[in-house]
């Protein structure tokens, strides 16, 4: 019955900016777009919506309620983090190893919170 999850939507200020800065940080690509929102879409196929938001933005602090990070899966991190560090993006410490993943914090062009991660072992 229920396949699993289709996507994500982000409320952006500039939509058409945040969804050109995942296809130029990210590779992803613009899958869809209609009435100012944009459908990006991942090399693995998973896909964020990115809709025109409203009103100012809420506390985005690591653990206030709500969604708090995209985790950007990669199969060469150290090649990622360098791609975009020079990119100029900000990162929000620097990389760590956990349970054998190697992790880095960073923000997208609104400061949505992301991480970049390259797992030992897939998850089950």
């Amino acid at each position: 019955m229920f396949q699993g999850l289709e996507h994500t939507a982000i409320a952006s200020p500039d939509p058409k900016r945040l969804a050109e800065w995942y296809v130029e940080h990210l590779g992803f690509h613009v899958n869809f777009e209609y009435a100012g929102n944009y459908f990006v879409k991942a090399k693995n196929g998973t896909m964020l919506e990115i809709i025109p938001s409203e009103g100012d933005r809420g506390p985005n602090a690591m653990k206030t309620p709500g969604i708090r990070h995209l985790a950007i899966l990669s199969d060469d991190f150290d090649a990622a983090h360098a791609h975009l560090q020079a990119k100029g993006v900000e990162f929000k410490g620097e990389p760590f190893s956990n349970q054998g993943n190697r992790l880095v914090f960073f923000v997208d062009a609104d400061g949505n919170l992301c991480h970049l991660i390259q797992r030992e072992k897939p998850l089950p």
